[in-house]
């Protein structure tokens, strides 16, 4: 069995990585806790969706008092990802939490969401590249298109909000994607806007998509507090340690690690996805157990 101390050192491992790489704790702490301290899947999930909220607050915070945060993106992305954030929840509670498939289906879109993060980070440099060619055609900024009342302005609107409904779908089922898939998609619609105001306003965004995520899996008792505990307290001192010494550190170096072992994951959970079946309801077990009990 695993207790305090493991979980307090895979905290300090994973808030140590975010701080020295910016890699979302997400990515990181879901695996370790199905892989290593085999934690139910579903639990997890939950458990590391309100870790998330709490570990990014702090940094929201810090890009608020820099005005890093561009509201009008945080609102649309809000408007699509709640909801379906909300949605995706309910057909979790109603549908499938009671299907034989609940845990292998989780388990999947967390290896293909692990997938694609661990390219992202492996190919980060060639992917900047490959966007710094669109920025020398863009108007500087392009917020401002947001707020204008015109065809162009309704488009653009409409396609962050699909990028937040795409986002709030699968960071509910695998808590993972909220950080570098939300940078990237706003890099291609934003190519002239500063990268520390997208990354200020995907900050933002992230804690309330976990936050709202995270009650959801809360309110199906998907959420050990106990365990969250735990993890907070040797992230967070772990995060600020990891960010004062990130310049010291070869940060390539350690990204490339990352991301194969993220691919790695990834893979590992498409192809042997957890298919264990779900807990019996109350009222089965009490049934099961009154047959057991009672005299042949």
């Amino acid at each position: 069995m695993f207790g305090a101390v493991e979980f307090i050192l895979a905290g300090v491992l994973v808030g140590f990585c975010v701080g020295v790489t910016g890699v979302g704790g997400g990515s990181l702490m879901t695996p370790i806790l199905i892989s290593l301290f085999k934690i139910e899947p579903h639990i997890a999930i939950g458990t590391d969706l309100l870790y998330a909220a709490i570990s990014k607050f702090c940094g929201s915070l810090v890009h608020a008092k820099k005005m890093n945060i561009v509201w009008p993106i945080v609102i649309w992305l809000s408007v699509g990802s709640i909801p379906a954030s909300f949605a995706t929840h309910w057909v979790l509670d109603n549908y499938l939490s009671q299907s034989t498939h609940y845990k292998a289906v989780l388990t999947m879109v967390l290896g293909f969401m692990l997938t694609l993060t661990g390219i992202s980070i492996i190919f980060r440099s060639q992917i900047e590249k490959f966007f710094n060619k669109y920025r020398k055609h863009e108007l500087p900024d392009m917020t401002q298109d947001l707020e204008k009342v015109d065809l162009k302005a309704t488009n653009k609107r409409a396609m962050i909000v699909v990028m937040g409904i795409v986002l709030g779908v699968f960071v509910t089922l695998s808590s993972v994607g909220a950080g570098a898939f939300g940078i990237m998609a706003l890099v291609l619609m934003f190519p002239n806007l500063p990268m520390i105001r997208i990354i200020g306003s995907d900050v933002v965004h992230a804690v309330l998509l976990t936050f709202v995520a995270g009650m959801g899996h809360m309110t199906s008792g998907n959420v050990d507090f106990e365990l969250l505990m735990w993890l907070l307290v040797g992230s967070i001192p772990a995060i600020v340690v990891g960010t004062l010494v990130s310049s010291r550190l070869p940060e390539k170096i350690i990204r490339k690690v990352l991301g194969i072992t993220l691919f790695a994951l990834g893979v590992n959970f498409m192809l042997n996805p957890v298919k264990s079946k779900p807990a019996q309801p109350v009222e089965a077990a009490m049934v099961v157990s009154a047959e057991k009990t009672s005299p042949v």
